[in-house]
């Protein structure tokens, strides 16, 4: 946030802190570009989207990551056109179960509805208007009979008629497209084999698109801001396990989240990589998502997002652009990439969700049973929540199986975090006698000993 020094006399801020703090996200988001680049997005939104006029904003945004070469898969809503055609044409509205029973009039209000709701989305992707964000874009939708679908018959004693659910998805097909560069957009739709057409639900075509894609991310935009605890905070990231938790229950979860959580743990069981649940109210909500560390919604995912490990020699570009900010201050020592790369053996990692968001190194000094600990650092959007406290034990852990007694750290800035978790302050004198010779008097690091 712009500080009060960073103001005029007449309230303005300062254009040039704008331009800082976008330097500073841009930079920020230079690692997720990098890592997006062909990959393959299925985002899922309702008809709500287009009716009440958020789809031009979301288009700037699909342009954007079009641009990056982010491969994209969008499956429209049509609800709210589908109740107005029947409104309009005086048909009935019958649910059963949260089903919308499709029958005859029904099917014609959905097919008039769906293909309205299309034309539209293409019609916005297609804009290029000087000076705007569609400037310069050429973007090529695709749309096809891509999904084969199957009625779901009768439930609870109520024959459903033209609504099923899908039997398979063309992927090949949709690769094929993605292949030439196309937005593949489908709708909620499917087709079966003796050409009959049932009405589906977006989160099923969704979900069952992004694991036949194997895609690598599905995101849903719904009317909440995710999936929020008891105490009605935001949780940031689950995994399936803990989502299952929490759809079992007994109080229940808000509508939006009892919708689409379900489908979430069911694409990453089938080998999603992730799925995001974000809102549709937010302008920008896509992109504060994917291209900020903490994201805006609730991020669901098979495993842990978070590991402590091993460092591998592939880890060394973070473990720079974790470092350097931290160097450049004087809180660590310097260390060249090729240091770095000489010493990986010697690091741990903290990586969340493919982001090394901390580190850790241990130097031993075996003659003495002991160890330096060395480097550590969480990255600054990442502390708070007791990664620390986990890396330190991490390394200890780490120390102890290696035979050490003891580790010792120096440092000129961060004395008493150490103090409080259980290290003592001795003298210079007390270190091995190696590590002695390399202390740096200029920089009078003071000295913490820690018995394991």
């Amino acid at each position: 946030m712009p500080s009060k020094n960073s103001k005029l006399k007449d309230g303005f801020v300062k254009p040039e802190v704008f331009v800082d703090v976008f330097v500073q996200w841009f930079r920020t988001a230079t690692p997720y570009i990098h890592k997006f680049r062909g990959k393959t997005f299925v985002i899922a939104f309702g008809g709500e989207v287009v009716s009440e006029g958020q789809f031009v904003a979301l288009a700037h945004d699909l342009n954007l990551l079009n641009s990056l070469g982010v491969r994209l898969v969008l499956v429209h809503g049509a609800r709210p056109q589908i109740e107005e055609e029947l409104t309009e044409r005086g048909a009935k509205i019958l649910y059963v179960n949260g089903l919308r029973v499709t029958d005859e009039a029904a099917l014609k209000c959905v097919k008039e509805a769906a293909g309205t709701v299309r034309v539209e989305v293409e019609a916005l992707l297609s804009m290029g208007l000087a000076n705007s964000p569609m400037a310069g874009a050429d973007i090529r939708v695709g749309s096809g009979n891509f999904v084969t679908a199957k009625p779901m018959g009768v439930r609870n004693g109520v024959d459903l008629m033209h609504t099923g659910e899908v039997r398979k998805i063309d992927a090949t097909g949709i690769r094929r497209r993605l292949d030439q560069n196309d937005i593949v957009l489908l709708s909620p739709l499917g087709y079966s084999p003796t050409g009959e057409v049932f009405n589906l639900s977006l989160e099923d075509v969704a979900t069952a698109t992004a694991i036949a894609l194997d895609a690598d991310k599905l995101i849903f935009l719904m009317n909440t801001s995710g999936l929020t605890d008891d105490d009605g905070a935001l949780l940031r990231s689950l995994t399936t396990q803990e989502a299952e938790t929490a759809l079992a229950r007994p109080k229940g979860l808000m509508d939006d989240a009892d919708f689409y959580l379900p489908c979430a743990v069911r694409a990453c069981r089938n080998g999603v990589s992730r799925v995001h649940l974000i809102s549709r109210h937010v302008d920008g909500a896509l992109l504060q998502e994917l291209f900020t560390h903490e994201g805006i919604g609730t991020m669901v995912a098979e495993d842990m997002l978070e590991t402590l490990r091993p460092a591998t020699i592939d880890d060394v570009g973070g473990l720079l652009a974790l470092i350097e900010p931290l160097e450049s201050e004087g809180t660590l020592v310097r260390r060249s990439r090729e240091l770095l790369e000489m010493e990986i053996d010697r690091f741990s990692v903290l990586e969340y969700d493919g982001l090394i968001i901390g580190c850790a190194a241990l130097y031993p000094f075996p003659e003495e049973r002991a160890a330096e600990l060395a480097c550590m650092a969480v990255n600054k959007d990442y502390r708070g929540a007791g990664r620390g406290e986990a890396l330190l034990e991490y390394m200890q852990i780490e120390a102890l199986r290696k035979g050490f007694g003891k580790i010792f750290v120096l440092t000129t800035r961060t004395a008493h975090w150490f103090v409080e978790r259980g290290f003592t302050e001795v003298g210079v004198e007390t270190l091995p006698k190696a590590k002695q010779g390399l202390y740096n008097y200029q920089r009078r690091s003071k000295v913490f000993l820690k018995n394991l």
